[in-house]
């Protein structure tokens, strides 16, 4: 199926790893022209060496700016002024029960994770709306949907850019831009193998990942953490031109974690 991104450009925020760095090379892979960003020189040099070697011919550019605040977007903004597609991928979690929040620790949840999005999108949509086609989608979480109470801030954020997302879709009506959210379940990345792997020290990565989705996301229908790649498939997709009917929804991906039929 060809999803019409060739000669697309593409901005994927925190896209030197894990899911990021997958809808990159997938992005990438369709023929779009991605912008791989991260905080230094040297991962997303890594990020797009690494892509390279599995898309032949990939195109592929740097954005070093860290877009969790106000002058980490005004640089990304400044180095690239517009885009047809961007992914609001950037995000930080935690887990900390409730009552040992501090303050600082939503803040700065809301922050990165809210604000990086609004920020961007509230420049990049106007460009969008100007031309009349674009994308955007915003990367949310199931927690959005389903709380987790280790994960409070963290999931009170993911909800707000649920909600960031529709009002987004709304300002898009009679174009055909769109604004999706994605919500992956429990995913496989990097850190999330180094957490399970932390929680069952003893066992094979293959056995503590069995364990953990058992006992601690027990509602999954797929039984297994999702591949990064998994995710990326449906973000290519929800970019593409065959989602053009595809505005202000939440996409889930999350293995059947989230026990409702909407």
């Amino acid at each position: 199926m060809d999803l019409g991104l060739n000669g697309q450009h593409a901005l994927v925020t925190a896209s030197t790893g894990g899911i990021g760095r997958e809808i990159a090379r997938t992005l990438a892979r369709e023929g779009a022209t991605v912008y791989v960003n991260g905080r230094t020189v040297q991962a997303v040099d890594a990020a797009i060496n690494d892509i390279r070697t599995s898309v032949s011919g990939a195109r592929l550019e740097g954005i070093v700016a860290n877009n969790g605040d106000a002058r980490g977007c005004g640089e990304t903004i400044a180095l690239l002024p517009a885009v047809d597609i961007l992914v609001n991928n950037l995000g930080i979690y935690e887990a900390i029960p409730f009552t040992e929040t501090t303050d600082a620790q939503w803040l700065e949840t809301f922050d990165v994770n809210v604000m990086s999005g609004v920020r961007l999108s509230r420049h990049y949509i106007q460009g969008m709306l100007k031309q009349g086609r674009g994308r955007i989608v915003f990367l949310a979480s199931e927690a959005a949907i389903a709380p987790a109470p280790e994960l409070p801030h963290y999931s009170a954020s993911k909800a707000m850019e649920l909600s960031v997302s529709r009002v987004l879709a709304e300002l898009t009506k009679g174009t055909a831009v769109t604004v999706n959210a994605v919500v992956p379940g429990s995913t496989r990345t990097e850190g999330v193998r180094t957490f399970v792997q932390g929680l069952f020290p003893e066992l094979s990565y293959e056995e503590a990942e069995r364990r953990f989705v058992a006992e601690n996301r027990s509602t999954s229908i797929i039984a297994r953490l999702i591949d990064p790649v998994e995710v990326a498939d449906l973000v290519a997709f929800v970019c593409s031109q065959r989602a053009s009917a595809i505005n202000g929804a939440a996409l889930r991906v999350d293995g059947g974690i989230v026990r409702s039929i909407y």
